[in-house]
């Protein structure tokens, strides 16, 4: 019996061999016996078995087989178009064979969309990248090739329905999406499908927004940040060349000033990792194509109340906001005294703080107190700043003192009474209100102070204090950027070698008692090292 048994393993091993390889061939044999003959559409049903396979192979290999079965089949016009009839009526009803199969591969379309949906939740990222690249194919091919009968006079023949189903799963609320958007990226270079995922978007938050009621969903949030910061706005009409959907007419949609998005999900309550991120990009990306930016001035003041590099973010589109459409804010210049504390010179957006702050402080209509307040503030801090700080605060303060001559007190202010060795800072650090803090009965002496900095940058321009300052300003743009890696690397490339001072005098009685040539020889000797 045991000859038996094994050749009866090896029977089963044999045909499980065999029934592998028939699977990894079936999908495109599959196909091609559906598009020879309408009498194997059954095969289909094959087909749909491997797309809902646990194999990422033969779910990938599924996926193609539907991608090219189905666009050939659109191109064909074999499949239903218009309003389809429900499967069960059509077959029983008085159609056509003709009739009954392309309404019968159109509820299999219908059913292989939804499944390719499904599979963009997918945790393995193969798998969702087949089936959003399998979506986006058919809405190619049925944009060419429409399955709803409108009136395109009226209309563009574009998927809508399609890619707002796409949308709403990229927009997921339990599944980081980040990764697969970023795939999609490579879509949204074209014109068409850009406007219509934003209408997408646009509609899809409505809804949530709806359902939600001001409740934090983090993961939907970050799906809704990541594909909007993704969408590049063209500014021209003329730039829009590129489109998936072929279309015969000129239409008004198109035009580029259509193209603007309301970041509705400012309007919800966002984790402070979420405000950084909007922040960014809220200045070039989003404001710039918003009709009504004065729609953002209760979002961006919320987020400059909240402190830290919150704050610091939102300066920028605050700056347009005040000088571009005439926000009116209170106490705007107090806040911003306040967020200069020790770690301003450590943050990641320190070059963009400095930039701003420059740019809100070079009206020279400003009060005395009010700019003697932010020169003092930043001559205290920068006795314990890293030297590129110091590199930005030194020449940000002496452009302070150029462009208001009354705070040049704060340069050279003697002690009321001479031979006092100690004097009292008027200057209150923890005062929050500049107007209170006494900065203009103070003086710089932290800068003398940093004239013994061992870095010889910072030590030479805290000097530039004892001599007349030009009255052409500093250019700060060019060491916003500067990093502590930049700063030894120009001190290594330096290859000027001083010389070393040596004695250039003989040494007299050198080497008394030893005498003679020998006293002498090893005197030049020494001299001329």
């Amino acid at each position: 019996m045991a000859p038996v048994s094994r050749k009866r393993h090896v029977s089963s091993a044999v045909a499980e061999q065999q029934t592998d390889k028939r699977v990894k061939i079936e999908p495109n044999h599959k196909v091609e016996e559906i598009l020879q003959s309408k009498k194997h559409a059954n095969a289909v049903y094959d087909i749909f078995e491997l797309l809902q396979s646990e194999k990422v192979a033969d779910v990938v290999g599924a996926a193609g087989a539907c991608s090219r079965l189905f666009c050939c089949l659109l191109q064909r016009r074999e499949m239903f178009q218009g309003k389809v009839p429900p499967e069960e009526e059509a077959m029983s009803g008085h159609y056509s064979p003709q009739e009954k199969y392309s309404i019968f591969m159109r509820h299999r379309y219908s059913s292989c969309v939804e499944m390719l949906l499904e599979l963009l939740d997918h945790e393995l990222h193969q798998i969702a990248e087949s089936g959003l690249c399998c979506l986006m194919q058919f809405a190619a091919a049925e944009g060419n090739h429409p399955l709803l009968d409108l009136d395109w006079s009226e209309h563009h023949s574009f998927p809508r329905e399609l890619i707002l189903a796409v949308v709403n799963k990229l927009l997921s609320k339990t599944v980081d999406s980040s990764l697969l958007i970023s795939r999609f990226q490579e879509f949204l270079e074209m014109d068409d499908v850009r406007y219509y995922v934003m209408s997408s978007v646009r509609e899809n938050l409505t809804k949530v927004m709806d359902r939600s009621r001001g409740e934090v969903l983090p993961v939907y949030q970050s799906n809704v940040f990541t594909l909007m910061s993704n969408i590049s706005i063209p500014n021209q009409e003329s730039e829009l060349t590129s489109f998936m959907v072929k279309q015969g007419a000129n239409h008004a949609d198109w035009k580029a000033a259509k193209l603007k998005v309301r970041i509705f999900v400012c309007i919800l309550q966002l984790p402070s990792n979420m405000y950084k991120k909007v922040l960014v990009i809220l200045h070039d990306s989003v404001l710039p194509h918003m009709s009504e930016p004065s729609l953002m001035i209760d979002f961006l003041t919320a987020a400059y109340e909240m402190g830290g590099g919150i704050s610091l973010l939102a300066l920028n589109g605050l700056f347009i906001l005040i000088h571009e459409h005439n926000l009116d804010y209170p106490d705007f210049y107090k806040k911003l005294y306040s967020l200069l504390e020790p770690s301003v010179f450590h943050v990641k957006y320190r070059a963009r703080f400095f930039h701003l702050a420059n740019l809100f402080l070079s009206s020279s209509h400003l009060p005395a107190y009010l700019v003697a307040a932010f020169a003092k503030r930043l001559a205290r801090l920068a006795l314990t700043a890293p030297p590129t700080g110091l590199l930005i605060a030194l020449p940000f303060i002496y452009n302070l003192i150029r462009r208001h001559p009354s705070v040049r007190v704060l340069l050279h202010r003697p002690s009321e009474e001479e031979g006092e060795s100690t004097v009292v800072d008027p200057y209150v650090m923890e005062e929050e209100d500049p107007a209170q803090c006494g900065a203009l009965e103070s003086s710089l002496w932290e800068i003398k102070t940093l004239q013994k900095h061992h870095h010889p940058d910072v030590s030479k321009a805290a000097g530039l204090i004892n001599t007349p300052l030009v009255q052409q300003e500093e250019d700060i743009s060019k060491v916003l950027e500067t990093t502590t890696y930049q700063l030894m690397e120009q001190e290594l490339k330096q290859t000027v070698v001083k010389k070393i001072p040596l004695e250039f005098e003989t040494a007299a009685h050198f080497l008394q008692g030893g005498g003679g040539a020998l006293g002498r020889h090893f005197c030049l000797t020494f001299t001329s090292v």
